[in-house]
């Protein structure tokens, strides 16, 4: 292969070693199971072998990358290395005279890069919360419970502590300091950025936005140690150690850990995000699977994508496939489809006429929504409330998704701990599970993810309401049991 046709297009999925129909039972699979999959990218001795993007997610979509940010922290802590600025051996607590107390625990003294790279701090929990003003800080100021270095414990405060020496040591956001050394050869995405943690440092551990196709770049790079192209941007001594078993993690059943990157079955490696944002690397097969998503409330991250990545890994051949013209047209056509699903459900009820239109009035809960109402507008419908800080309203379809903004504001947006009157994107779409029952799904698109789930069942004059939400710092005012009474 030519270097300079790194991220080319392969001429088709067997062409490299790929069935065309392995991927098409994939793209099923995701959508049979109704997995919340905004985007895939398959890499195949650096061709791309197939990709696709779930409407309204596309190519040049920045999507949040979450905990696949603490990779990218690694490498950054990586190229420090190789420049001598920094040592595996360093003490972390040397790098924060301004935050680390006179009677510093021991085991905090004695905590090393090397031992928050491979989640083994001396705490068994994060230091910080959302309210804290100083997450680098919270983590000299928590008693800790352990040595360093002797047990994995994940733990984001870690990467924290990492992308804060970085951002100390060389003076930029994290990203930025990487951009000349790694990103910039790769052709990383210049509108990339982080959210900041609230005392205003890069997110590393969790903040990331950019594209797929970055994520799957920083990958390769990692699988082909260090090098891209011809150039070997980050040492092939460092990638070989983040990329390896550095802990056992077994007791969570996994099977190893490096510096912020885990390790796979198959002699793999992996960046994991919280939501399934995922780079699978597989060295023995040059090969890499890379998906971005919003599985958040599902299972574990990974679950429902995995198992289904990996009947389509048995399928990879070592060799080029005959072709399969039929198989790779249905592929093409399927990808071409892509979108993600509305709730499932009716789109009528017997008993859209008798609601259309009606307040209710609701007893105390948690949500504090005093009243609420319907109107259906053939395959549109509004819902109308009123709750402790005001009128709102949220515009949903049946049988398709209504693009629109979240009628709650006061979130976090590029900065934590500073609350933002922006609302986030999201996805509406409601359906009748029952003759009686209509269940409201929201999907949250912005530069955080999160799903909003209600159920509304209504018998005679009476509502019941239960709202469940999925997602990180945010809805908190929509999770909980409700009932009200026809006004």
């Amino acid at each position: 292969m030519l270097t300079n046709e790194l991220f080319s297009q392969a001429n088709s999925p067997e062409s490299v070693g790929i069935p065309s129909k392995a991927i098409l039972r994939f793209l099923e699979g995701i959508d049979r199971d109704r997995t919340c999959m905004h985007g895939f990218l398959l890499l195949r001795h650096g061709l791309v072998a197939s990709e696709g993007y779930w409407s309204p997610y596309h190519k040049d979509s920045i999507h949040r990358m979450y905990s696949v940010s603490k990779s990218f922290v690694s490498l950054a802590v990586g190229l420090l290395i190789d420049q001598g600025k920094l040592s595996l051996t360093d003490k972390v607590a040397k790098f924060f005279p301004d935050k680390v107390p006179e009677n510093l625990h021991r085991y905090l003294v004695d905590a090393t890069v090397r031992d928050l790279l491979m989640m083994a701090t001396p705490h068994s929990r994060n230091s910080y919360c959302r309210y804290d003003k100083d997450w680098a800080d919270t983590f000299f100021k928590m008693e800790p419970s352990h040595p360093a270095g002797t047990i994995f414990s994940y733990d984001t405060a870690a990467t924290v502590v990492l992308n804060t020496i970085v951002e100390r040591i060389s003076g930029v956001p994290f990203l930025e300091y990487m951009r000349p050394k790694l990103l910039d050869p790769i052709g990383f995405t210049k509108e990339a950025r982080c959210i900041k943690t609230p005392e205003g440092t890069s997110w590393g551990g969790s903040g990331v936005l950019c594209k797929l196709q970055d994520m799957a770049k920083l990958a390769y790079v990692c699988m082909n140690k260090g090098r891209w192209k011809d150039e070997q941007l980050i040492s092939e001594e460092y990638i070989q150690e983040a990329t390896s078993k550095q802990i056992d993690n077994s007791l969570g059943g996994h099977p190893g850990y490096g510096y912020q990157i885990w390790r796979e079955k198959n002699n793999g490696f992996s960046f994991r995000g919280m939501g399934s944002q995922l780079a699978y690397c597989y060295p023995d097969k040059d090969f890499i699977f890379t998906c971005i998503s919003d599985t958040q409330g599902a299972g574990a991250t990974g679950a429902g994508i995995q198992e289904l990545f990996e009947i389509l890994y048995e399928e990879i051949a070592d060799h080029p496939l005959p072709e399969d013209p039929k198989s790779y047209v249905a592929l093409q056509e399927k990808i071409k489809t892509l979108k993600i699903l509305p709730q499932d459900g009716e789109q009528s009820s017997p008993l859209s006429e008798n609601i259309n239109g009606q307040w209710y009035e609701m007893s105390e809960n948690p949500m504090k929504i005093t009243r609420m109402r319907f109107l259906f507008e053939e395959d549109e419908g509004v819902w109308e409330y009123e709750n402790a800080s005001g009128y709102k309203t949220l515009r949903f379809g049946f049988g398709k998704k209504v693009h629109g903004h979240f009628p709650q504001t006061g979130y976090f947006m590029d900065q934590i701990g500073v609350p933002s009157e922006t609302p986030y994107k999201c996805l509406s779409s409601a359906a009748w599970v029952e003759p009686h029952k209509l269940n409201l799904l929201v999907y949250i698109t912005d530069i955080y993810l999160g799903t909003l789930k209600v159920t509304f069942s209504f018998k005679g004059k009476d509502i019941s309401v239960l709202m469940a939400k999925v997602a990180e710092w945010f809805l908190d005012e929509y999770h909980g049991f409700a009932t009200g009474i026809a006004e």
